[in-house]
């Protein structure tokens, strides 16, 4: 009986103890590492490695370790290599995800457990709406809202009549939804084109409808490999002057330095709308821009200004509690007030973890040095908010 007295009591006062302190930050990055996308992938990577190294590896007198996942541009992979950095790794925060149908795919994986999840591109309807949640965060944008801000550029261009051509997929419907909820003219041809494994990198009957429509400019979202593919056939079917090129998230600083080896001059002068850009004016950005070159010698792109930003929320995080890692309210609430040094300057949060942030109309120039690079042209949109937060019960 005294036996057992002396094990009760070494229990109870083992139960009793505080748990112990975490000794790092652990942060499973999901991208693309593998296919053709992987070259989007690799600037996201570039960019959490840059940013880690400019904190020092620290977050709140913690080490940081960042354990990167390939979702090979497949939902199944990506919830399988999520899956694993939650439940194996024991991640404290899940990041990264190029493609809103990786990102719908795993979410629960890391919600379900209890982890924070940040989208550091990604930007689906349903997570901004209905799919929200107090433990997920965005560092980019909601799908809609980069297209909405090219809809009010084609207005005040004049432009009455336009084709859209973009992949079947989650953010491709969304990007189409975005501009034809701004753009007030006629939408007179539409293309829905195959993508993900097989995507679909012949544009050219497309090319040729669109041509033929009658319309006064094309508008397109082609992301990674087939941005650069689409760009040349447009290109190629004579196209340039006779159908201006508008686009979003297709020619940017992974696409130009390949358009420019490839004299691709149609380019030089198209419009695209985001939320960045490397000439952005902040110094957050500079110190961004001027690290990432000097590093890697090229221009970051914005998938990488995104996965940038996603490091240092979280080290906003972690440094609000002092490194405890089980204060999870007092991370969240360190994050809702987006109080970091963002490469967009400052901005805020809607209650769907969305930032409400400014979005620009950039032109594709060249600079100094004679590279291809995009520049700010105007404001286009000022404090947005995405049009799916009203859905949101959070």
């Amino acid at each position: 009986m005294k036996l057992r007295i002396v094990v009760l009591s070494v229990v109870a006062a083992l139960l009793a103890l505080p748990a112990a302190a975490a000794d790092k930050v652990k942060i499973g990055f999901v991208t693309t590492l593998t296919t053709g996308a992987a070259v989007i992938g690799k600037d996201m990577q570039d960019a959490v490695n840059l940013a880690v190294e400019d904190i020092g590896g620290k977050m709140g007198g913690l080490d940081v370790e960042v354990i990167f996942g390939d979702d090979g541009f497949k939902p199944e992979t990506g919830k399988q290599v999520t899956d694993k950095l939650v439940k194996s790794d024991d991640v404290d925060f899940v990041a990264g995800y190029i493609w809103s149908h990786v990102l719908l795919a795993s979410q629960k994986s890391v919600l379900g457990a209890g982890k924070f999840l940040i989208s550091s591109n990604a930007g689906p309807s349903q997570l901004a709406g209905k799919l929200c949640n107090k433990n997920f965060f965005s560092t980019s944008w909601q799908n809609d809202q980069t297209p909405m801000a090219m809809g009010e550029v084609l207005n005040q261009r004049g432009i009455k009549k336009l084709y859209v051509m973009s992949p079947n997929y989650a953010a491709g419907k969304n990007m189409v939804a975005g501009v034809e909820r701004t753009f007030k003219g006629e939408i007179v041809g539409k293309d829905m084109t195959k993508w993900g494994k097989d995507a679909q990198l012949d544009f050219s009957a497309e090319l040729a409808k669109a041509g033929a429509s009658g319309a006064d400019a094309i508008f397109v979202f082609y992301p990674g490999k087939a941005g650069g593919a689409f760009v040349k056939q447009y290109e190629q079917a004579g196209l340039t002057g006779k159908l201006p090129l508008y686009t979003v998230f297709t020619i940017d600083s992974i696409a130009l330095p390949k358009l420019q080896k490839a004299k691709m001059k149609a380019v030089l002068g198209s419009l695209n709308t985001q939320f960045w850009g490397p000439d952005l004016d902040t110094p957050q950005n500079h110190q961004f821009v001027s690290g990432f070159k000097k590093k890697y010698g090229r221009y970051p792109s914005f998938y990488a200004a995104q996965s940038y930003d996603s490091v240092f929320l979280i080290k906003s995080a972690v440094e609000a509690v002092g490194g405890n890692l089980a204060d999870m309210d007092g991370m969240r609430a360190a994050m809702e007030k987006a109080d970091f040094p963002s490469v967009r300057g400052a901005f805020r949060y809607g209650k769907n973890h969305f930032p409400i942030q400014n979005f620009y109309l950039r032109q594709v120039v060249e600079d100094g040095d004679g590279n291809w690079t995009t520049s700010v042209v105007s404001t286009v949109l000022k404090d947005h908010q995405d049009s799916y937060v009203g859905e949101c019960k959070i």
